[in-house]
C-alpha cells in the first residue's frame, strides 16, 4: 500500500493534517481503534484563544509561560498563540458548533479555567472534543482521497536503516512508513509513505489511574525512540485534579470549566469539625483557579494526611438551570450514578490526563528523522513546558498540524524504495496471554505507587529496576512469539515508563509536575531534560 502520507492516529492532530493535505496527496489515517476512540474524542472543557478585544496575545503567552513554569519555548508558545484564531476559524468553517454567544464578539461563548487571566476558551458546551471529532470524522470519511485503516495498529516505522537497497543507503536516513497489523484479519500491512505523521496522543495508560482512553499507551514516542529520535520532558505528567471518584465510572473526567464558573474543593462532610472544609485557599492564592499541578498537589496532600479516598467539588450555588446548560455530559452522567451536581457535591481524586513531553520536533511538525512528523500530544514542541495550561492542547493539534500539513506540501515526493513484507517466519503463537496481563498490571500498579505526583529518588530507582526486568522479558516474548496489540501496547508503555523514570531522576528540583522530596526547592535556571537514543 502506497502512500503520499500515512498519518498514525486518529485524533484532531491527525485529522486536521489529513483535511490539509487531502486535496492534493493520497493519504492514510491509521486508527488502532474506531476512528472516534481516542483522548481529543474525551476532551470536555474547549479551546484556548485568543477571540475578544478585551484579550491579547501577549495575556495568553504570558499566562502559559507562568503555568509552564519556566520550561516553556518562548518562540513556540508565540507561534501558536497567534495563529490560535486561525486555527479557530478554520474549526468554525468545517462547521464545528460551538456554543453561541449573542453578546459576544465572535458570536460564541467563551468561559475561563484554572490558570487563565481571561474567558478565552471557546467550547461546545461540556463536550467540545467530541462535537469537533464528529465534524471532521464526516469530513475525513467522505474524502476520496483518504483512506481509512480503522481497527489496524501500528506495529514499527521502516527507516532506511531497515532497507538494505543502494537507493535508501544514497539518500540517508528517512522514514519511509510502517507495519500496521489488522486487528479483524491478522494481516499486517506493508504502508509505503513519502511521509509519515505520528498523532498518537499520549501515554496515560502507563499510570493506574488516568483519564485517557484506552488506546493513551505512548505508541508513537516508543516508535520515534526506536527509530532514533530525541524525546523531552518526559517527566512533566500532568496529574487532573478532578476525575470522578465513583466505582462504576471508568475515567470519567470533570472538566475545568465546572472550576472556572465557581466550583469550590472542600472535604467530605464526613471529616467530621473539617467537613465540608474549602481547602484551595490555604494551598494557593489563586484557590481553585491555580493551575493544574498545584491542584492536584493540594488534593493529594488533604488526601494522604486525612487517609481519604477522595474530596469533594462543589458547584450546587449554581442555578440547575445554568448547570444542565453548561455542563449537560457532566449533569447526565453524574445523575446516572445517583449523583444531583445541583444539590450534591461531586467526590473527585486526581488522575493522570496528559503527557507534557513527547518527542522532540520544529514548529512544521518535523522530527529529528526526515520523513517523520509529530504532532499533537506525542510531540514535543516546547509549548506546554513544565505544566500545561489548560485548553492549550487542542489548539496545539489544529495550529501544528496545520503548520505540518504546508510544510510536507512544499515538499518533493522521494523516490520510492521497495519495502519489505513483515516476517512472521520464526514466530509461534504465546502460550501464556495471562503474562502479558500480569506484567502490564504490575507496571500500571508501581507507576502510579513510585512515580505520582509526588516523588521520591528511592522509589523512582526502585520503578527503574523493575522496568529493567520487565524490558527483558517483553523483548524476549516479542522475538519468539506472534505479536499481539496487547503486547505491542505492553512494549511501548515499558519503553515510555522508562523514558519518564530516567528524566525524572535527571532533575534535581522540583518544578511543574515534577515534584520530588529529594530536591524540593525549583532551581534559579533550568532547561528541559532531552534524551537521545543511542543510534541503532
Amino acid at each position: 500500500m502506497k502512500f503520499d502520507v500515512a498519518i498514525i492516529g486518529s485524533g484532531l492532530a491527525g485529522l486536521s493534517v489529513a483535511l490539509h493535505l487531502a486535496e492534493t496527496n493520497k493519504v492514510a489515517v491509521i486508527s488502532k481503534r474506531a476512528l472516534l476512540d481516542g483522548a481529543s474524542n474525551w476532551a470536555q472543557g474547549g479551546i484556548a484563544a485568543v477571540l475578544d478585544s478585551g484579550d491579547s496575545h501577549e495575556q495568553h503567552i504570558n499566562d502559559t509561560l507562568i503555568a509552564g513554569a519556566g520550561l516553556c519555548d518562548e518562540s513556540a508558545t508565540r507561534f501558536i498563540v497567534e495563529n490560535g484564531k486561525a486555527a479557530i476559524e478554520w474549526l468554525i468553517e468545517q462547521g464545528v458548533p460551538f456554543t453561541p454567544d449573542a453578546s459576544a464578539e465572535m458570536g460564541f461563548h467563551l468561559t475561563r479555567e484554572g490558570g487563565h487571566s481571561q474567558r478565552r476558551i471557546i467550547h461546545a458546551a461540556d463536550a467540545t472534543g467530541h462535537a469537533v471529532q464528529v465534524t471532521l470524522e464526516q469530513k475525513v470519511r467522505a474524502h476520496p482521497n483518504i483512506t481509512l485503516l480503522e481497527d489496524h495498529y501500528a506495529i514499527d516505522l521502516i527507516t532506511s536503516k531497515k532497507v538494505a537497497t543502494g537507493d535508501a543507503d544514497k539518500s540517508g536516513p528517512r522514514c519511509l512508513g510502517l507495519y500496521a497489523k489488522n486487528v479483524k484479519t491478522g494481516k499486517v500491512l506493508t504502508l509505503s509513505a513519502s511521509h509519515t505523521v505520528l498523532a498518537t496522543g499520549g501515554a496515560g495508560k502507563v499510570y493506574l489511574y488516568t483519564t485517557n482512553p484506552d488506546s493513551a499507551t505512548g505508541d508513537g514516542i516508543a516508535m520515534a525512540w526506536r527509530a532514533g529520535c530525541r524525546v523531552a520532558n518526559m517527566e512533566f505528567i500532568q496529574f487532573h485534579p478532578t476525575c470522578l471518584y465513583h466505582p462504576y465510572a471508568k475515567s470519567f473526567l470533570i472538566t475545568e470549566a465546572i472550576r472556572g464558573e465557581g466550583g469550590v474543593l472542600k472535604l467530605p462532610d464526613t471529616e467530621g469539625d473539617d467537613a465540608g472544609l474549602r481547602f484551595m485557599p490555604a494551598h494557593d492564592e489563586r484557590a481553585e483557579l491555580a493551575p493544574r499541578d498545584v491542584v492536584a498537589r493540594a488534593i493529594d496532600f488533604e488526601m494522604k494526611k486525612r487517609g481519604l479516598d477522595h474530596v469533594d467539588l462543589d458547584i450546587t450555588h449554581k442555578s440547575p438551570e445554568f448547570l444542565k446548560e453548561h455542563f449537560p455530559t457532566i449533569y447526565a452522567r453524574c445523575l446516572e450514578l445517583g449523583i444531583d451536581i445541583t444539590k450534591q457535591a461531586i467526590p473527585v481524586v486526581p488522575a493522570v490526563h496528559f503527557t507534557c513531553g513527547g518527542i522532540v520536533t520544529d514548529l512544521n511538525g518535523r522530527t529529528d528523522l526526515p520523513g517523520l512528523y509529530a504532532v499533537g500530544e506525542t510531540a514535543y514542541t516546547g509549548l506546554h513546558g513544565a505544566n500545561r495550561l489548560a485548553s492549550n492542547s487542542l489548539l496545539e493539534c489544529v495550529v501544528i498540524g496545520r503548520a505540518a500539513a504546508k510544510f510536507i506540501a512544499q515538499q518533493e515526493k522521494p523516490k520510492a524504495i521497495a519495502l519489505p513484507a513483515w516476517d512472521e517466519s520464526r514466530v509461534i503463537d504465546a502460550d501464556e496471554e495471562v503474562v502479558i496481563s500480569h506484567n502490564w498490571d504490575e507496571l500500571r500498579r508501581f507507576m502510579w505507587n513510585y512515580v505520582g505526583i509526588v516523588r521520591t529518588n528511592k522509589r523512582l530507582e526502585r520503578a527503574q529496576h523493575r522496568i529493567r526486568l520487565l524490558k527483558e522479558e517483553i523483548d524476549e516474548y516479542y522475538a519468539h512469539f506472534r505479536i499481539s496489540r496487547d503486547l505491542l501496547e505492553l512494549r511501548n508503555l515499558v519503553q515510555v515508563a522508562s523514558l519518564i523514570v530516567e528524566s525524572a531522576l535527571s532533575r534535581h528540583e522540583s518544578r511543574g509536575l515534577h515534584y520530588s522530596q529529594d530536591y524540593p526547592e525549583t532551581l534559579a535556571k533550568a532547561l528541559p531534560s532531552v534524551l537521545t537514543p543511542q543510534r541503532r
